[in-house]
């Protein structure tokens, strides 16, 4: 029996499989987050946010000609790429469990017989498969985003490794380290990730070369392999940039030669010296200098990719990140300084008093003969610090945070057993073993669950067992059990993984040692170093998908356990069959059938409906201001990949700090002019009114907005105000504001129809909301002032408040979008979501939106879902509208399209609340039918709800979710009014009765 041939069939089978499997569950266009501005940058090959991905935008782009000029379909072929890449993973996962199963049960010299062939092929199979149906993985399989192709480098890294092991003896064997060292190049134009491989790969490379190593060794190379991998990432990633931007300021500042030649100078320097360096160990047969060399050119060469972002950054494409289109802007953006510094083994906790700011580097940008100063970077000192500081963030939401889960006091000072309890409980326990028991355990449901609580929690399906960790399991609700995240793994895969890594260590504590490695390196170690701040935007399980990669090998490996200790009185075949079977349904089936229904995206195109919905809403020649991730990528998408509404000028307010990001919105863009902003490139360059902070001058008028941006913009001293360094700094005056309008104008551009003309305001008065004013808010006070209400301007709805400035009030939402209407201020109006514009609203839910089959889709992940609230609150928005205007045919149809496109189940309480509202205009319209059947159904909903949260808070002897508990109730009593005042009374009192007995439960806790 051929085994190399079995092998190379087994590891193509479990890639078939793989493949499959993603491409039947693919998200059929975009999807969410970052997958927006991946594909748009893609396929107009422009750049991403840092650190880039330039090996990802090339495949990208590859896949993307598949469409054939079909627009529609670059995202499937995009996200294609990331499907064929997860599957790649697959087989040299395969791969790499058969070489290290036959490595520890084949003897050196000895034949394979039949019976060990079953077993290796088992472990491959049910490793590979059981990572290829693993939650986080499978998310990203699915997506266009990097984490596809970083799992591929890690898996070809990891395999290249074990084949240079098993050829290590013969003469061409280290041309498998050499690749290695490339693809690891390679795989930093994809992700960094990647990079924490390195520790597994030195020990393998160490162990082969000393067969009987001593524990100081093995201490000593783990130092080595840690100082290895901060060589690679900072040293190479960042200082051999950085030393190239130090050369090339020599030689154009103080040597006065032209841009770019310094950085020649330096590249000549550089490989001049790996070229002498390489024929030095060659002459003097100096064999470990000569890998170390190559192994550095060969990182330099894949690293070399990112030469794709200079190239793009100078023609200004539309979506420029950064504009690296110069040494110094290019080591920054690799440098992630737009993340900030985080604070690792020593630093300050979230209270610590600052004493001082020092400076800590300077900044420089490409002037147009010289590097210009564009100030300087600065760190606060602080009065107080301590080892490991992991509560460091002194952000109020932060703060809150830690204070509730910590349960500090305010003069509590962390101190470092504060820090170590809440690095375990909280970073690693809630923000990593909650994601690994998710991946091997089970999973509850998929809303967020990173405040802790009821929600985002890993379940086993063992009642018994998750009952001790959350609570009685005897009336599960409809937020778990209807939710298609509800995965029950039984335990089954982490036993059998358990059971994997324990033989390991018995029959090869080597090899196991390294998969530990690996698994530390790609787990725990991640948590450590990030030092990640609470209240993350979404969850961040995809970035320790390595750490369950390693696992996989064990849940693999765990078929030889079963096959020695369960099966162990059956014929070694037999033992391999039974074993190879068990573990095959025990975790990669299990997990296939859990998880194949809320991976499922191929019927939901919910992103892709809603980022054209955003574009189509707007007017002409419209200015649309977005903000975030979901507000802006997909939208990005829209407009540059499938050319929808190229007239609307996109602007996002998360990059309108930068002056680059504001040297793009002055130039033309597809099918939009420039932007009317007068502010010359020296007023905002980079360094120059970066933040400019609120000084109450005791105003008592409202300030026309033209004479603050002329305050803001003065470069007279007068108008600046004195800093302790004696620097000098524009100030904002005053908060409040005013902006004089033309009737006439606003009606002669269309703003506001005719027949609203007695609507006009003649001035917008607002008070800005605020403490500071950055060079974005000073573009788009100059935006404001020099529109001349010539272009529609919108705010998108979902943006934070602040980032409307203050300007609420005039804020009119059209659906998704809110426009900026100078009208005077309707005082009947007490919230902003009763401030419509019914026509626009009307027409843009009834004729122009689409709804990304939320109505029917098999799934909808957390951010659709949140959607479905945001849509059915539009709704009701507008039917509360026309209802109150008397408009009820036109009511009647809106509450018809409702029905027709909002899901009748429920994703979130959010939806109840918005399930209520729309209840209550049902029965406005005297559709009794309708009314009561949803008044019942939210009804049923909510009582199981309380239902399973009476039982939870009995089995606790405490009041558990007492937010949720809150809510339920409320909502409930107000179904009881609203029945009543309609005249429902028998459905009203069985209400009243459902209530009543669910307070009851609830009783004995209310002062608990």
């Amino acid at each position: 029996m051929n085994y190399s041939r079995i092998n190379t069939i087994g590891g193509w089978l479990c890639f078939t499989v793989a493949a499959l499997t993603y491409i039947l569950t693919l998200d059929q266009s975009v999807s969410f987050w970052d997958c927006g501005e991946f594909i748009s940058s893609a396929f107009r090959m422009e750049v991403v946010h840092q650190p880039g991905a330039p090996i990802v935008s090339m495949i990208q782009r590859l896949f993307s000609t598949l469409a054939f000029g079909d627009k529609t379909k670059v995202a499937y072929f995009v996200n294609i790429a990331s499907a064929l890449a997860s599957a790649g993973t697959i087989l040299f996962l395969f791969w790499t469990i058969t070489a290290l199963a036959k490595k520890t049960v084949v003897k050196k010299g000895e034949e394979i017989s039949k019976q060990q062939i079953i077993g290796i092929m088992g472990a491959g199979v049910v490793g590979a498969l059981a990572y290829a149906f693993s939650d986080s993985f499978w998310f990203s399989a699915v997506e266009a985003e990097v984490y596809a192709m970083s799992s591929l480098c890690s898996a070809i890294v990891f395999w290249g490794i074990l084949k240079w092991e098993s050829q290590a003896d013969e003469p061409k064997a280290d041309r498998w380290l050499l690749f290695v060292a490339y693809i690891m190049g390679l795989s930093i134009g994809v992700h960094i990730l990647n990079l924490l491989t390195i520790p597994a790969l030195i020990f393998v490379y160490y162990f082969k070369k000393n067969p009987s190593p001593t524990w100081q060794s093995i201490v000593k190379i783990f130092f080595v392999s840690v100082a290895a991998l901060a060589v690679v990432q900072f040293g190479i990633i960042q200082y051999v940039v950085s030393l190239a931007a130090s050369f090339d300021y020599f030689f154009v500042n103080t040597m006065n030669l032209g841009f770019g030649t310094g950085i020649l100078f330096f590249a000549v320097l550089l490989i001049g010296g790996l070229v002498y360096g390489i024929r030095y160990s060659i002459l003097k047969n100096k064999r470990a200098l000569n890998l170390i060399l190559l192994f550095t050119v060969l990182l330099l060469f894949g690293y070399s990719s990112f030469a794709l972002l200079v190239i793009r950054a100078q023609a200004k494409p539309n979506l420029n990140n950064y504009n690296v289109d110069n040494v110094f802007s290019l080591s920054r953006y690799l440098g992630r300084d737009q993340y900030g510094d985080r604070p690792l083994l020593y630093g300050e906790n979230y209270n610590s008093e600052k004493t001082d700011i020092k400076e800590t580097g300077k900044i420089f940008r490409k002037g147009d003969k010289k590097y210009e100063s564009a100030g300087t970077k600065s760190a606060y000192v602080f009065a107080d610090k301590t080892l490991m500081p992991r509560m460091y963030s002194d952000k109020p939401e932060h703060v809150r945070f830690y204070k509730n889960y910590m349960g500090f006091d305010e003069e509590h000072k962390p101190t470092l057993a504060d820090n170590l309890k809440y690095l375990f409980s909280f970073q690693a326990g809630q923000m990593y073993m909650r994601y690994f028991m998710w991946n091997f355990v089970g999973r509850q449901d998929n809303e967020d669950g990173q405040f802790g609580g009821k929600d985002g929690n890993w379940l086993s399906g063992i009642k018994p067992v998750d009952a001790i960790i959350l609570g009685s399991q005897k009336n599960l609700p409809p937020s778990i059990v209807e939710n298609k995240a509800y995965n029950r793994f039984f335990f089954l895969p982490l036993i059998i993984g358990l059971i994997g890594a324990v033989w390991h260590f018995k029959r090869n504590q080597k090899d196991a040692g390294i998969i530990g490695l690996l698994f530390i390196f790609t787990g725990i170690a991640i948590v450590v170093y990030l030092n990640s701040v609470p209240i993350e935007p979404r969850e961040r399980d995809y970035a320790y998908v390595g750490s369950f990669y390693a696992f996989a090998i064990w849940i693999g490996l765990g078929v030889f356990g079963l096959k020695e200790w369960v099966f162990r009185n059956l014929t070694p075949a037999r033992a391999g069959i039974f074993a190879s079977v068990i573990a095959l349904f025990g975790a990669p089936i299990i997990m296939a059938n859990q998880g194949w229904d809320d991976h499922d995206r191929s019927q939901s195109h919910v992103a892709r409906d809603m980022s054209v919905n955003y574009l189509k809403s707007c007017a002409p020649n419209a200015i649309l201001f977005t903000y975030g991730d979901n507000d802006t990528y997909p939208v990005w998408y829209a407009q540059e990949v499938e050319n929808v509404r190229p007239d609307v000028r996109v602007v996002n307010l998360s990059l309108f700090t930068a002056d680059w990001y504001i040297d793009g919105m002055r130039k033309k863009q597809n099918e939009s002019a420039p932007l009317p902003i007068t502010l010359k490139p020296e007023q905002y360059v980079e360094g120059t009114r970066d933040i400019m902070y609120y000084q109450d001058y005791k105003i008592a008028q409202r300030v026309e907005l033209q004479q603050i941006l002329d305050i803001l913009l003065s470069d007279n001293d007068d108008d600046k105000v004195t800093m302790n360094d004696g620097s000098k700094y524009n100030v904002l005056p005053t908060k409040n504001l005013k902006l004089a309008v033309s009737p006439q104008q606003v009606l002669d551009t269309g703003t506001v129809p005719k027949e609203d003309a007695g609507k006009i305001a003649n001035s917008m008065e607002w008070t800005f909301n605020q403490n500071y004013v950055t060079k974005g808010t000073l573009a788009l006070f100059d935006i404001l002032v020099h529109n001349n209400w010539e272009r529609p301007i919108y705010f998108t709805g979902a943006m934070p408040d602040e980032q409307y400035l203050g300007l609420n009030k005039y804020l009119y939402s059209e659906g998704l979008n809110k426009r900026l209407l100078p009208l005077k201020p309707d005082t009947a109006i007490t919230e902003d979501y009763e401030r419509i514009n019914i026509k626009p609203l009307y027409n843009n839910l009834m004729n122009v939106y689409g709804y990304g089959n939320i109505k029917n889709a098999n799934h909808l992940d957390r951010q659709s879902a949140d959607d479905v609230t945001m849509l059915s609150n539009m709704f009701n928005g507008l039917l509360n509208g026309m209802i109150n205007e008397g408009k009820m045919a036109e009511s009647k149809k809106v509450a018809d399209k409702y029905l027709e496109v909002i899901p009748a189940k429920f994703y979130s309480m959010r939806q109840v609340m918005s399930t209520y509202y729309f209840t209550e205009s049902l029965y406005r319209l005297n559709d009794l039918n309708h009314a009561n059947a949803m008044i019942k159904k939210t009804a049923d909903y909510v009582g199981k709800e309380l239902t399973h949260l009476a039982d939870v808070s009995e089995s606790k002897n405490q009041l558990t979710s007492e937010q949720d508990v809150r809510f339920y109730l409320g909502y409930l009593g107000q179904m009881v009014k609203l029945t009543e005042v309609f005249k429902q009374a028998g459905l009203s009192k069985s209400l009243e009765k459902q209530y009543n007995d669910l307070f009851a439960r609830f009783a004995p806790y209310a002062n608990g």
